[in-house]
């Protein structure tokens, strides 16, 4: 089973447990000797259910959507995402250098192209610029991968 995360950065701690933990109950839903996570890698959700599913003995496949794209990404998460790429059984690229939100949204069609299932952490809301969590999951249903959305009740964003 190939599943995809797709998901909102920059929650706040209390938010970030709870995804985690919905995240974690998500994993445990599936044999883990079967499950390969498809993960940009990015801070927040991406690199959760990439570590939960290794965790779980699990396998982890990266969509690099550009060449510049760990460069864009906060400083702190350099290691994490420097670990989880070096972990990967299997690395997506699109080709592209800029990393900007054209990239963004290729990188997430070539995952949603690559799973049987999306896991979004979404609040519902639209994307706030192109190639948002919202673009993607829209993406996944007019192709017709099942998305699961995860958001906690009554967590917010900001």
């Amino acid at each position: 089973m190939r599943v995809g995360i797709t998901g909102h950065r920059g929650l706040s701690a209390e938010v970030e447990r709870r995804v985690r933990e919905q995240l974690a109950d998500a994993v445990n839903g599936y044999d883990p000797t079967k499950l390969v996570a498809v993960s940009c890698i990015a801070d927040g959700p991406d690199a959760w259910f990439a570590e939960a599913v290794l965790g779980a003995g699990g396998r982890l496949d990266v969509v690099v959507p550009a060449a510049e794209y760990r460069a864009g990404l906060p400083a702190w998460h350099h290691a994490s995402y420097d670990e989880l790429l070096s972990r990967a059984a299997d690395v997506h690229q699109t080709g592209l250098a800029a990393s900007d939100s054209a990239a963004h949204m290729a990188g997430s069609e070539i995952l949603v192209g690559l799973v049987d299932e999306l896991l979004a952490v979404w609040d519902g809301r639209p994307a706030r610029g192109y190639g948002g969590t919202a673009d993607v999951v829209a993406y996944a249903r007019r192709t017709g991968v099942p998305v699961r959305v995860l958001w906690p009740k009554g967590a917010t964003r900001d």
